[in-house]
């Protein structure tokens, strides 16, 4: 009998559920259910959510936790690189794929399935990342793409599914809510044109908190290890960033953007901690960094972010540049003040034994302790040298 496994990666939203139903019941395939918690998920919703698969006909549902190892493989490299797309976006969403597409084709392997599935449309990114790391970690599987390929709109996924019998949020289920530890992505009618804004009940998160709240945070060596001088892991500080700071609406946006197809795209998220400690960990940098080590920063984690953003993770220039990141984080240690408000963020000020703002060698805008004024008419004259030269010559060739 021919092997018609598949594995499917689900998350229990319309999409996914559309592709359960319609792999089992129209193209009759042993359809394998795996998600794959990068940090958005509680015990409480993942347990509905396999209830919701087994009910949907799946012969098996699978929860991959790759939360610790989503972090250390990309997210400490995207707060090393303060990287937002288009100063906007903190890649939330687009690094998530490719940790999850990994994990999808390394337990295809492992069951011996003979094809992939999963749930991305023909216009977006997701399709590109899931499909690229599907060809070169599992070349010889086959890649299924139900809404893809048949051009559905969601409407039409939910009239499917209510001929199927399948009961579910379809109220909800008018957003494409996307969760993980870095962010959470918002899709919706209003972000497939240019004009409107996402209503407040399109994010997942309702705003409760007023007045404002101070935190600390705490780096060593670039990564984020105590809130309010609470040692924890990066993992759970970011989680409990998250906690503080979601309540009061930080973190809320849509990204504008070139997708890896060539089309413009529109995406709303929420991603409070995210945001918060990319700001915080730059501004740690800005004060223990040199000039060049910050300017080099920026271009290589740009070009880092971007390749990442268009799923080309697996790229070696990618460990390469990881390499030089890490290395730059060296004395990227101490603490950095923030107060929360409704809507937006304050940074205040840092502490650190690597701040390179230290009054011995002088106050800018005020007195220095290292030079005289004598030093500073002879470095101007240098400095300013070959400029000075251009503009000599080419005066003198004008007035010929």
């Amino acid at each position: 009998m021919k092997n018609n496994k598949v594995v499917l990666a689900f998350s229990g939203g319309l999409d996914t559920t559309y592709c359960a139903i319609y792999l089992n019941k129209i193209k009759n395939m042993e359809v394998h259910a795996v998600l794959v918690n990068t940090g958005g998920f509680g015990a409480e919703e993942l347990k509905k959510i396999e209830e919701h698969a087994f009910k949907l006909g799946v012969k098996s549902f699978k929860c991959i936790d790759d939360t610790d190892n989503f972090y250390k493989t990309v997210v400490k490299y995207l707060i090393f690189g303060n990287i937002l797309k288009n100063n906007t976006y903190p890649l939330s969403v687009s690094a998530e794929r490719i940790a999850q597409a990994m994990a999808i084709a390394n337990y295809a392997k492992l069951i011996g399935a003979t094809a992939v599935a999963h749930g991305s449309t023909g216009a977006g990114n997701d399709q590109v990342r899931f499909d690229m790391v599907f060809n070169i970690v599992v070349p010889n599987v086959e890649i299924i793409t139900p809404i893809r390929d048949m051009k559905l709109s969601r409407e039409a996924e939910i009239e499917f599914l209510k001929e199927h019998g399948v009961e579910m949020n379809f109220e909800k289920a008018k957003y494409s809510i996307n969760k993980g530890i870095w962010g959470t992505s918002v899709g919706g009618k209003e972000t497939l044109k240019s004009r409107e804004y996402l209503p407040e009940e399109a994010f997942p998160t309702p705003v409760t908190k007023q007045g404002s709240e101070d935190v600390s945070l705490t780096f060593e060596k670039g990564e984020l290890v105590a809130i309010n001088d609470k040692k924890m892991s990066s993992v759970e500080a970011i989680l409990k960033l998250n906690e503080l700071a979601s309540g009061y609406g930080i973190g809320r946006d849509i990204h504008v953007g070139d997708t890896i197809i060539g089309i413009k795209g529109r995406v709303g998220f929420e991603a409070a901690a995210s945001i918060v400690i990319i700001k915080a960990h730059h501004l740690l940098e800005k004060h223990t960094l040199t000039k060049w080590q910050l300017y080099w920063k920026e271009q290589l984690s740009a070009w880092y972010g971007n390749w990442l953003h268009e799923g080309q993770f697996m790229d070696p220039t990618m460990r390469n540049i990881e390499k030089f990141l890490e290395d730059t984080q060296t004395n990227v240690t101490g603490k950095v003040f923030v107060t929360l408000y409704p809507y937006r963020f304050q940074l205040n000020g840092i502490e650190s034994e690597h701040d390179l703002m230290s009054a011995k060698f002088g106050s800018y805008g005020e007195m220095n302790n290292a030079w005289t004024g004598e030093d500073v008419k002879g470095f101007s004259k240098i400095f300013g040298n070959q400029v000075a030269i251009y503009h000599q010559v080419n005066s003198t060739l004008e007035k010929k």
